[in-house]
């Protein structure tokens, strides 16, 4: 795995374990030598994981919309900036650039990223692991709608399959070298009547 997009808050959240876990995220991705993608900003969360990972020597990528460049802040110090014109030119680029994707804990914009980019693996738009950072429990609530999901026969097995989870920074990029993805996402096939 060469690059990985990861998707947090502007913000530091609530606790002290949200950023010590986005500096852990980076501090890994550098030491195994894979380029982070995230979206460009230093602000919160965003600017924790890029500055660890360029402190410890690692290329970090950023996509920034133009519009967005004063209010979250464009990094400067980045091993490249690319600015685009749409919230959707930027999701389309990370997912370009990336070999798989990890959310930190964040706003509706992350989970709106995490979500799309998700559903583009069920649909076998990609084949890329989605993977959620569940610091300090705080994707628990999405985790438990992902089963109700399931159980609800409004997702299928192997697609519950595909939503990778882990505490730390290590375990969910084991879980991403060992990723096979699922078939694509298929409905019924008995007949109608």
């Amino acid at each position: 795995m060469k690059s990985i997009a990861v998707f947090c808050g502007s913000r530091e959240g609530g606790s002290t374990l949200y950023k010590e876990s986005a500096i852990e995220l980076g501090y890994e991705l550098a030491k195994r030598q894979i380029t982070l993608v995230y979206g460009g900003a230093i602000t919160g969360l965003m600017g924790a994981v890029a500055d660890a990972v360029l402190e410890q020597g690692g290329h970090v990528i950023g996509v920034l919309p133009h519009f967005l460049q004063t209010r979250e802040i464009a990094h400067k110090g980045l091993t490249e900036l690319i600015m685009v014109n749409s919230m959707h030119e930027r999701k389309a680029k990370m997912a370009e650039l990336a070999d798989g994707f990890i959310s930190l804990p964040g706003g509706p914009g992350t989970m709106e990223e995490y979500f799309e980019i998700f559903t583009w693996g069920q649909l076998g738009l990609h084949q890329k692991p989605c993977g959620l950072l569940n610091v300090n429990q705080y994707f628990d609530p999405i985790v438990s709608m992902f089963d109700v999901m399931e159980r609800e026969h409004f997702m299928q097995e192997n697609i519950r399959e595909m939503v990778l989870i882990d505490q730390t920074p290590e375990g969910i990029l084991n879980k991403f070298s060992t990723y096979i993805a699922p078939p694509v996402k298929t409905y019924l096939t008995k007949q109608r009547t």
